[in-house]
C-alpha cells in the first residue's frame, strides 16, 4: 500500500502541474482580454483545488507513516540538523501547505462576488505564486541530497 500511495503522490504531482498551468493560462487570458467569467474557469479551478488537496492527504499519511515518516524517524536523529529528513518532513510539507492555500484562495476566487476582472487577476496570482512554491519544493532528480525520479 505505501509504495502504491507513493506513486499515487508523484502522479498527482504531474496533474497538479498540468491543472496549474491551465489554471494560470485561463486566469491570465481572462484577466487580459477582459473576459466574461465562465463555468469551464470555474470547473477548471475546481480540478485543481480537488488534485491538490488529495494529494495533500496522500502526503499527510506519507509524513506521518510512510518510508521516511515521522514514526519511522530513527532514535536520535536531530530533524533540523538532518538535510534528508529537514527536506521531507518540514520544508517539502510545509512549502506544499502554503501553495495549497494559495490554490484554495484562487479556486476561492470564482465564488466571489467581485468583477470578473477582480476575479481572473487575483486567481493569476495565487495560482502564479502557488506553481512557484510547487516548483521550488519538488524533490526534482537534479537536487542534491533529496532528489528523486521524475517517475518512481
Amino acid at each position: 500500500m505505501e509504495i502504491g500511495l507513493l506513486h499515487l503522490h508523484n502522479f498527482l504531482r504531474w496533474v497538479i502541474l498540468i491543472l496549474l498551468l491551465v489554471s494560470i493560462a485561463k486566469a491570465y487570458s481572462g484577466w487580459q482580454n477582459k473576459k466574461v467569467f465562465s463555468p469551464g474557469d470555474k470547473k477548471v479551478w475546481l480540478f485543481t483545488m480537488i488534485s491538490a488537496h488529495t494529494t495533500l492527504l496522500i502526503g499527510l499519511y506519507e509524513i506521518s507513516f510512510g518510508r521516511f515518516g515521522f514514526t519511522k524517524l530513527p532514535a536520535g536523529t536531530e530533524l533540523m540538523k538532518n538535510k534528508f529528513y529537514r527536506f521531507f518532513l518540514v520544508e517539502h510539507p510545509l512549502g506544499m501547505l502554503i501553495a495549497i492555500v494559495l490554490i484554495t484562495l484562487g479556486h476561492g476566487m470564482a465564488k466571489k462576488a467581485v468583477p470578473d476582472e477582480v476575479k481572473y487577476k487575483k486567481a493569476f496570482y495565487y495560482f502564479l505564486i502557488a506553481l512557484i512554491l510547487i516548483l521550488a519544493v519538488v524533490p526534482w532528480q537534479f537536487r542534491e541530497i533529496v532528489g528523486r525520479p521524475l517517475m518512481p
